[in-house]
């Protein structure tokens, strides 16, 4: 089967407002906060930097199973996602993105807590930079990463999206916890 030539691109409202998901060849490239229209050049240049087509045509079907698991995550019937994922970034990039993906759903770390798991306890600072480049936000939960005293610091969708995600992952803890 011959690799698509374009991105294939969805957007959908959540509760944190509009994402736009992308994907090639059906495996989940890139979330982007705002609509496709607010997201398209900005998602056109990642994708050329990535390596990939910057041609964006919409495609709700390629999408479907990754907007369908989104919106359980957000109803709360979603803990984590299995999803085709394609990663572009380098390997410490990688390698700080799978780290995120280990924390669970409704638990924080600390930029110091991931820079210690990946066995670079210096490298804090480049964990933070590595973790704004994240292209999969939700999906490799890096809003579930905070600063060392608790704060809530850094987040591409906002803090105020950080925070709904945090109190959503707490509440359905507690729910959970208490039924």
């Amino acid at each position: 089967m011959d690799q698509k030539q374009y991105l294939s691109v969805f957007s959908m409202d959540t509760p944190v407002g509009p994402l736009t998901l992308a994907s090639y060849d059906r495996r989940l490239c890139h979330i982007d906060f705002g609509t496709l229209d607010e997201t398209r050049t900005k998602l056109a240049e990642w994708a050329k930097s990535a390596g990939l087509p910057a041609d964006l045509r919409e495609n709700e079907t390629d999408l479907a199973d990754a907007a369908a698991q989104i919106r359980s995550y957000f109803s709360g019937e979603r803990k984590g996602f299995d999803l085709n994922l394609l990663m572009k970034g380098t390997a410490f990039q990688k390698k700080v993105w799978m780290a995120l993906a280990h924390i669970p759903y409704g638990e924080t770390r600390t930029y110091k807590d991931i820079a210690a798991d990946i066995g670079n306890p210096q490298a804090v600072r480049a964990v933070g930079g590595a973790n704004n480049k994240n292209p999969l936000p939700i999906v490799i939960p890096c809003h579930r990463v905070i600063g060392t005293n608790g704060s809530l610091v850094g987040y591409g969708g906002g803090l105020g999206k950080k925070s709904q995600m945090l109190l959503l992952e707490k509440q359905e803890e507690k729910e959970t916890v208490t039924e």
